[in-house]
């Protein structure tokens, strides 16, 4: 079965596996997947990750998700896509909304690359609002 949103797809893993309490998720590889996993992780979302290139071809990516050490609850609290296949939803650098006021990241695609919003801020660059998390 193709999937037809790998984004969405990936939030998709990761909150599951969140929800049964995994360790750790294998996700499918793509340039955009690993940009957001290396972003996960600058920003304390995530353990560490590791990218597995098999035979040449696409590899996966595995993520060692993070719980809070007291309550063992995941540190990913939400996170959810913005825009979507059919509804694109593009920012100038002027207007990249917060995150639940800057205690969360929205992560976007822009033409210097995936960054997270308060990069594209101070880059001066808008683009694609690929999701966001808290």
């Amino acid at each position: 079965m193709a999937v037809t949103d790998p984004i969405a797809d990936y939030l998709t893993r990761i909150r599951n596996a969140q929800q049964a309490r995994h360790r750790i998720v294998k996700i499918p590889m793509s340039k955009m997947k690993n940009s957001i996993t290396e972003i996960l992780y600058d920003q304390g979302y995530i353990l560490k990750y590791k990218f597995d290139q098999e035979d040449g071809k696409h590899g996966t990516i595995s993520i060692a998700l993070k719980y809070d050490t007291r309550t063992k609850e995941p540190v990913i609290k939400k996170m959810g896509r913005i825009s979507k296949p059919g509804l694109r939803k593009y920012v100038p650098a002027n207007d990249i909304p917060r995150a639940i006021n800057g205690l969360g990241i929205n992560i976007i695609s822009t033409s210097k690359g995936v960054m997270t919003d308060k990069q594209a801020v101070k880059e001066n660059v808008g683009g694609e609002l690929i999701c966001y998390v808290y």
